[in-house]
């Protein structure tokens, strides 16, 4: 989930330890063009504080009339568009239209849970019976997503997404300040203390453990990836043998694609399946022609959105070529 979407979830609850009494809305159904995807949040508070969004402003501000003259208090389904008056009012893309569920916010026992569970990491749904108002908490498959048949919304809540960067150099630097923007938590780690010395990237953690410790804290699951861009054979090799272990979504190494066909066979020499080595992107990124630091943190997040999405990149890439296998200890 994105720290907007969280943030409804820690206001709703905020807002119940107060006493007010809020409305939870929740995009349910798109058609066309939609300012939030489905499964966004917006909460809105008695008095009309509000909490996340559902569109651009228009919609939330007509939420905030019909919530000011009263508040739903069984779940209730509103739809936005479909009509040239609707798209002009709401400022919808011509044909779009938004499907909103209005719901009293949900018992403070249950939202605690999911809180709880969020800050585990660990994914958990939520699934609203229109017809009774009940709400029960299960345990999504993977790749769930939020899902709505006219009579039962099921919601999902999983972790932020979190990067972990291998090396406080300049592309480090750029993917940090850029990938914070889509929503990523950062994590940076560096043994090197003259490129620690550098680093002055707000909101992003610096670590100056060894790379295959920090990987192991870190402990990757499949809301993380993992970025190796030191150009230190040992250091980033390091963070692959333990990264290509876990369930990371995404894992990629910094260097041409001959030099990752060494890496290739450098990781054949240790505990690793042929499976988890394929898992490894190198050369890592998307191939745009990237030759700046800047253009190469893009081509890398643009890889990484592409993959969240679930969009499937043909990119052909060349055999594996036989090289001469060197030591995990050597140095460039």
């Amino acid at each position: 989930m994105d720290s907007l979407d969280l943030e409804v979830l820690q206001k709703l609850q905020q807002w119940q330890q107060a006493g007010h009494s809020a409305t939870l809305a929740t995009v349910v159904k798109t058609w066309g063009s939609s300012p939030r995807p489905i499964g966004s949040l917006l909460a809105i508070r008695g008095d009309g504080q509000l909490a996340g969004s559902v569109s651009g402003g228009c919609i939330e501000a007509d939420l905030l009339e019909r919530i000011h003259t009263e508040m739903p208090a069984r779940p209730e389904m509103l739809v936005y568009g479909g009509t040239a008056e609707d798209c002009h009012r709401f400022s919808l893309p011509c044909g779009g239209t938004l499907h909103i569920l209005l719901e009293p916010a949900p018992p403070a026992p249950l939202l605690q849970t999911i809180l709880e569970a969020i800050t585990q990491r660990k994914p958990i749904g939520r699934r609203l019976h229109i017809q009774t108002s009940e709400s029960a908490l299960y345990t999504p498959q993977a790749d769930e997503t939020t899902i709505f048949d006219g009579q039962t919304l099921s919601t999902v809540h999983s972790p932020r997404w979190r990067l972990l960067l291998i090396g406080a150099g300049q592309i480090s630097r750029y993917l940090a300040q850029i990938a914070q923007t889509l929503d990523y938590q950062i994590q940076i780690c560096d043994p090197r203390e003259e490129y620690r010395a550098s680093w002055d990237v707000a909101n992003a953690e610096l670590l100056s453990g060894m790379p295959d410790d920090i990987v192991k804290a870190f402990n990757p699951d499949t809301q993380s990836a993992v970025l190796a861009l030191t150009h230190d054979l040992k250091l980033d090799d390091l963070a692959l043998l333990e990264a290509l272990k876990s369930p990371a979504f995404y894992i990629g190494a910094l260097g041409s694609r001959a030099n990752n066909m060494k890496r290739r066979e450098r990781l054949r020499l240790f505990d690793l399946s042929e499976t988890e080595i394929s898992r490894l992107h190198g050369p890592v990124g998307l191939p745009i022609g990237s030759r700046t630091p800047p253009e190469i943190a893009i081509s890398i997040l643009a890889e990484l959105t592409a993959i969240r999405h679930g969009i499937e990149l043909h990119i052909t890439s060349t055999p594996p070529i036989k090289t001469q296998i060197q030591p995990l200890c050597t140095a460039t």
